[in-house]
C-alpha cells in the first residue's frame, strides 16, 4: 500500500477516535441533580431586567415592584430595562452589560427578566457566567426567556419558567393563581400541581428532571450549544399565536433531533392565540403531538397551565418532577 494512503487511513483512524472522545467527553445532565440556587428570604435583592424587547408601558414594572417589594424583596432596575434600541430595550451590547451587571453582583440573588418578545438568542454567547457559577441565582421568565433556560441547564443549574413583570397587566384576579405559585416557588415552597382532565391524555406515570420552554425557542436552539438534552428527562413546551402547521413543523423539528427518543414524558402547556390558515390543516395542536409521538410509549399530559395565557404557574426547570396521567386526573409534583 503506498505511503499516502497508510498516512491518509491513520488521519482518518485518529480523526475518528478523537470525536468518539469528545463525544464521550460532552457535558451531560441525565440522572444528575442541578445546582439549585438559594431560594429567597426577606431582605434579599431581586433585579429586573430586559434582555429582549422592548417595555413601552411602565406601569407593570412599577405594579411588579411594589408586588416583590410586598414581599419583603429588594428591587434594582436595570440602566437599559426602559430603553428603545428598535424593537428591543437597547443594543445587543447595552443588553448583555445590564444582564452581566445582574450575574456578577454577589448582592442580587434573582434576575427577573421584564418581558420576552425576541432578542435574547442575541446576547446569549455575550454573557460570561463565570460569577454566576460562583454565585448562582434564580434566572426567572418565559417565552423568549427559554433561551436562557436551556443555556443555564446545559451548565447544571435549575431555572425558573414562571410570570414575568410585564404580566402585571393582566386583570389582578385572573393573575391570582399565577401570583401565588410564583411566590411559593421563589420562597422554596413545595410545588404540586392537579390538572383538569383531557381526552387527548396519554396515560401513565413518569419520574425524570423537567426542561424545555416555548416551543418556537426550542426549535431555534437546536444545532446550538442551547439545545438541550432530552435523555430520560420530560419535556415541556408551550407557544403563542402560531399555525398549526408551524407547530406541526417544529414539533417534527424536535422530533428529528431525537428529542422524543429516550425522553421519560412530554406535557405540553398552554398554546394560545393558534392562527388559522385559509386552508384547513386538518389536525389540532393535540392530534400533532399524538400523531408525531405514536412510536413511543412515555405518557403526554395536555392543558398544563404555563405559557401565554392569563395563568401562569411557576415550574422549577431542571428539577425532577413526578407525573401521573389520566384521562380524567393527572398530577405533576416537583421533588424537594
Amino acid at each position: 500500500m503506498p505511503k499516502t494512503i497508510h498516512i491518509c487511513v491513520l488521519k482518518v483512524f485518529i480523526f475518528s477516535l478523537l470525536t468518539t472522545c469528545l463525544t464521550f467527553a460532552q457535558p451531560s445532565t441525565s440522572n444528575v441533580s442541578l445546582i439549585r440556587p438559594d431560594y429567597l428570604k426577606v431582605g434579599d435583592t431581586i433585579a429586573i431586567v430586559a434582555p429582549a424587547g422592548i417595555l413601552k408601558d411602565q406601569q407593570p414594572i412599577e405594579e411588579a415592584v411594589k408586588l416583590v417589594e410586598s414581599w419583603g424583596l429588594q428591587v434594582i432596575l436595570g440602566k437599559r430595562l426602559f430603553g428603545n434600541n428598535f424593537h428591543f430595550s437597547g443594543t445587543d451590547n447595552e443588553r448583555i452589560q445590564d444582564f452581566q451587571t445582574a450575574l456578577d453582583s454577589k448582592n442580587v440573588k434573582a434576575i427577573w427578566c421584564g418581558r420576552g418578545g425576541y432578542g435574547t438568542v442575541r446576547i446569549i454567547d455575550g454573557l460570561d457566567f463565570t460569577e454566576f457559577k460562583k454565585n448562582p441565582k434564580w434566572i426567572i421568565g418565559y417565552s423568549d426567556i427559554t433561551v436562557l433556560h436551556s443555556h443555564i441547564h446545559n451548565l447544571g443549574y435549575e431555572t425558573l419558567h414562571a410570570m414575568m413583570p410585564v404580566n402585571m397587566n393582566i386583570e389582578e384576579k385572573k393573575r391570582i393563581k399565577t401570583v401565588k405559585t410564583f411566590k411559593k416557588a421563589l420562597f422554596g415552597k413545595s410545588l404540586s400541581y392537579k390538572i383538569k382532565e383531557s381526552s387527548f391524555n396519554k396515560v401513565g406515570e413518569a419520574k425524570g428532571q423537567l426542561v424545555g420552554g416555548n416551543l418556537s425557542i426550542l426549535q431555534s436552539l437546536l444545532g446550538s450549544v442551547s439545545s438541550i438534552d432530552t435523555n430520560q428527562k420530560i419535556l415541556f413546551f408551550e407557544d403563542v399565536g402560531e399555525y398549526l402547521y408551524h407547530i406541526d413543523r417544529m414539533v417534527y423539528a424536535l422530533k428529528r433531533s431525537d428529542y422524543f427518543k429516550n425522553c421519560s414524558g412530554i406535557i405540553i402547556g398552554d398554546m394560545t392565540n393558534v392562527k388559522k390558515n385559509t386552508t384547513p390543516f386538518g389536525q389540532t395542536v393535540e392530534k400533532i403531538v399524538l400523531e408525531a409521538t405514536k412510536e413511543y410509549n412515555f405518557p403526554i399530559l395536555f392543558g398544563f397551565p404555563a405559557g401565554h395565557d392569563d395563568v401562569n404557574k411557576a415550574i422549577f426547570l431542571g428539577r425532577e418532577i413526578e407525573m401521573k396521567v389520566g384521562k380524567k386526573h393527572s398530577t405533576v409534583k416537583f421533588n424537594d
